[in-house]
C-alpha cells in the first residue's frame, strides 16, 4: 500500500518528510487535540521513526494502521510517545491550599445543609505518572479535617497508558521528591530502592486510575457528578477548538457548583464563559454554575 508523497526511506532514516510529518500532525491532532508545530518537528520525528521501527520499518504500512485503526495497539504508543509528562509532588501548592482551606470546606457545609451522603469526588486529569493525584490524597490526609467525615473517591485519568502504569505502581525518584518535606516523606511513603520512593499501599489503593481523552466528547461523558477536577498544564498544548472542546468536556465532568483547577498560565476566559472564575485567598479557580444561578 502506497500512499503519495510518502517514503518508507524518510522515517526509517529518523526524519520524516514534509508530507509524513504532515499526516503524523493531521492524525495526532484528531486524536488527542495536541497542535504540533514545525518548532516541534525534531522532537515528533524522533519518536515516530521509534514506533515506525519497532512496527516494521515501513512508514506506510504503519500510517496506514493508524489511519484505518486498524491496530489500536500501534495508535496507543504513537500518543504515549508524544505525550508531554513533566510533573512532581506538590506543584503549585498553593492550589492544594485552596482545595483544603476553602473550596473542600464549602462543599462540606453544602452536603451538611442538604444531608446529602454522596461521597466527595475529585478527578484529577491529565494525571500524568500520578504525582498529582497522590498530592491531592495527601493533603487532604494531613490538612483537611472532613475526610474524617465524608468519604472521598479520587480518580485520576491520562490518554497515555505506559504514565498510567507508571502512577499505579507509585514509585518516584528524587525529582518528583524535590518538594517533599520530611515528616510527610516518612508517613506517606517507604523506601524503594536505590532513593527511591514508593506510596504507601493504602494511598496507591484509594486511587482509581483510568484512560481518558480531554478532547473525545463521547468518551469523556463516562466522567460525570465530580465536585472538583484539577486540569492542570494541558490546554496550553491545544489549539482554540480543541480547548474550548476539551472546556466543554470537563463543565460536563462536574456537578453543578463544582470546581475547575487550571494550571497557573492557564485561563478559562480566554477560552470559553461557561464557566464563572472565583477569586479566593489562593488564587482563582473556575465553578460550574449551579442550578438556577444567574450571570
Amino acid at each position: 500500500m502506497s500512499l503519495p508523497g510518502t517514503t518508507t526511506a524518510g522515517a526509517a532514516g529518523g526524519q520524516l518528510t514534509d508530507a509524513q510529518f504532515a499526516r503524523v500532525r493531521e492524525w495526532v491532532y484528531r486524536r488527542t487535540g495536541i497542535q504540533f508545530g514545525d518548532n516541534k518537528r525534531y522532537f515528533v520525528d524522533k519518536r515516530v521513526s521509534t514506533c515506525v521501527r519497532e512496527n516494521g520499518g515501513d512508514f506506510n504500512l504503519w500510517f496506514a494502521s493508524l489511519r484505518t485503526g486498524a491496530n489500536e495497539r500501534v495508535a496507543q504508543q504513537l500518543v504515549n510517545e508524544l505525550t508531554v509528562n513533566e510533573t512532581y509532588f506538590l506543584r503549585e501548592d498553593h492550589q492544594f491550599d485552596s482545595l483544603v482551606r476553602t473550596v473542600l470546606p464549602g462543599i462540606a457545609e453544602t452536603r451538611r445543609a442538604r444531608r446529602d451522603p454522596a461521597p466527595i469526588r475529585i478527578l484529577s486529569v491529565p494525571c500524568s505518572t500520578g504525582e498529582e493525584p497522590y498530592s491531592i490524597a495527601i493533603r487532604l490526609l494531613t490538612d483537611w479535617p472532613g475526610i474524617e467525615e465524608f468519604d472521598v473517591e479520587i480518580v485520576a485519568a491520562d490518554i497515555d497508558t505506559r504514565v498510567l502504569d507508571l502512577a499505579q505502581r507509585g514509585e518516584y525518584g528524587a525529582r518528583s521528591m524535590h518538594r517533599v518535606p520530611p515528616a510527610m516523606r516518612s508517613t506517606f511513603f517507604e523506601r524503594a530502592e536505590g532513593d527511591r520512593y514508593r506510596v504507601r499501599e493504602d494511598v496507591r489503593e484509594a486511587i482509581d486510575f483510568t484512560t481518558a481523552n480531554l478532547c473525545d466528547t463521547a468518551q469523556m461523558r463516562s466522567f460525570r457528578a465530580f465536585d472538583v477536577v484539577f486540569c492542570r498544564n494541558v490546554l496550553i498544548y491545544f489549539d482554540e477548538v480543541s480547548s474550548r472542546r476539551a472546556a466543554e468536556n470537563l463543565f460536563g465532568a462536574l456537578r453543578p457548583g463544582g470546581f475547575l483547577f487550571l494550571g497557573h498560565s492557564e485561563s478559562m476566559s480566554r477560552i470559553s464563559p461557561i464557566f464563572d472564575p472565583v477569586r479566593l485567598p489562593e488564587g482563582i479557580v473556575y465553578q460550574r454554575p449551579a442550578i438556577g444561578a444567574t450571570a
